[in-house]
């Protein structure tokens, strides 16, 4: 970028050398020359000076200078903030944000903080806050529950994007995503395959509230069961809460003990009751939110994944050509946002997986519906 300002320079250095040479050998001619020329007027030469031509070259350097700048700011991290309800390796709803900002942050410059584990709301608050007012350009309130602070929050930072979700409000801020999932649509799908893998016909189902994502999830489920064999009995208990992981592991206990051979459930709870099904062996789970192979190898059929890093994508496109929000997005099947995945290990019978792996298309095209 100096490179035309430094040609420049020497140029005009040359010429002016050039003109003090003409200069000195006009002085240095014998009389003779000076009489012959007397009558004649002198052809001057072109005057070129450093200073005429330094407007010119600060011009250019200023140029050069804001070319800079640009390329900085180019080049600066995009900065995105997670607040979160649970801890960050939760194998649930955290840990679904979590591993799609990682995503996101795979493929260009991402500067990525997190606040995990504020269950508690007013802590919530504090923390988005304070995102906001260290300049970071997305803000993720991640928890349907932080609606509340979000939306007195929000318009104190009206060159901040946020987003919180699930959830399908903007509160009416056009610098608020929405986004939401669903859920129901790969809770079908594991229904449809908990139905055709019970061998005493009971499945046993451990919700955490009754609210967003995770009703719609199990009642999918149920949905996909009944789709598939009526005869199987379905048992819904929901424990009230998102994080008691003792309760989730006695209503594992409970369905196991109801004959239960199949078991699901949704939020950072479900730990505890894969540690039951893990202790009773023959037990099948199916998990959602985020890949929970890892909680059992041997016993977990599938996962109903949230790729989240789909509707990511979409908001820091909209964020960077100036809208910050405003707008409701939805993963599902059909955008990527949601992946049924299997797990290898468990030895899913084949024509089970590709009748299963037929519900997800058909769910994708339409022409399936789980009711929802």
């Amino acid at each position: 970028m100096f490179r035309h300002t430094t040609r420049r320079s020497l140029a005009a250095k040359l010429a002016a050398i050039a003109a003090v040479v003409l200069l000195l050998a006009a002085g240095c001619t014998g009389d003779d020359e000076a009489d012959a020329g007397a009558d004649e007027a002198p052809e001057e030469a072109p005057q070129v000076t450093e200073e005429e031509d330094m407007p010119a070259e600060e011009e250019d350097m200023a140029a050069d200078e804001e070319d800079m700048a640009a390329d900085e700011d180019d080049m600066a991290p995009l900065r995105i903030a997670i607040v979160a309800p649970s801890a960050s390796n939760d194998l649930a709803f955290t840990q679904s944000m979590v591993d799609a900002v990682n995503a996101i942050a795979a493929e260009r410059e991402v500067e990525i903080a997190i606040t995990d584990g504020t269950f508690i709301v007013e802590e919530a608050g504090a923390a988005i806050r304070g995102y906001a007012e260290d300049g970071f350009d997305l803000v993720i309130a991640h928890g349907s529950q932080y609606g509340g602070p979000l939306e007195g929050i929000a318009p104190d930072f009206p060159d901040t994007s946020f987003a919180w979700g699930t959830a399908v409000d903007t509160k009416g801020l056009d610098n608020v995503f929405a986004y939401t999932v669903r859920s129901d649509e790969g809770g079908y799908v594991s229904g449809t395959v908990a139905a055709q893998i019970s061998e005493s016909g009971v499945v046993g189902v451990i919700g955490p509230i009754e609210v967003g994502d995770a009703k719609l999830y199990v009642d999918g489920f149920v949905a996909g069961v009944a789709a598939t064999d009526p005869s199987v009995t379905t048992n819904v208990v929901y424990t009230d809460s998102f994080s008691d992981v003792a309760l989730a592991a006695e209503a594992a206990e409970a369905h196991i003990s109801n004959n239960a051979d199949v078991l699901t459930g949704s939020a950072q709870m479900v730990v505890g009751a894969t540690g039951v099904a893990g202790e009773h062996g023959g037990v099948a789970w199916f998990g959602t939110q985020a890949n929970q192979t890892p909680l059992g190898e041997d016993f977990v059929v599938a996962s109903q994944v949230y790729h989240w890093e789909v509707l990511l994508a979409e908001m820091i496109s909209k964020i960077e050509s100036g809208t910050l929000g405003g707008e409701v997005l939805t993963a599902t099947l059909a955008n990527g946002g949601i992946v049924v995945e299997f797990n290898d290990g468990y030895g899913l019978d084949a024509g089970i997986q590709a009748a299963a792996e037929a519900t997800i298309a058909g769910i994708a095209d339409g022409s399936i519906s789980t009711g929802q």
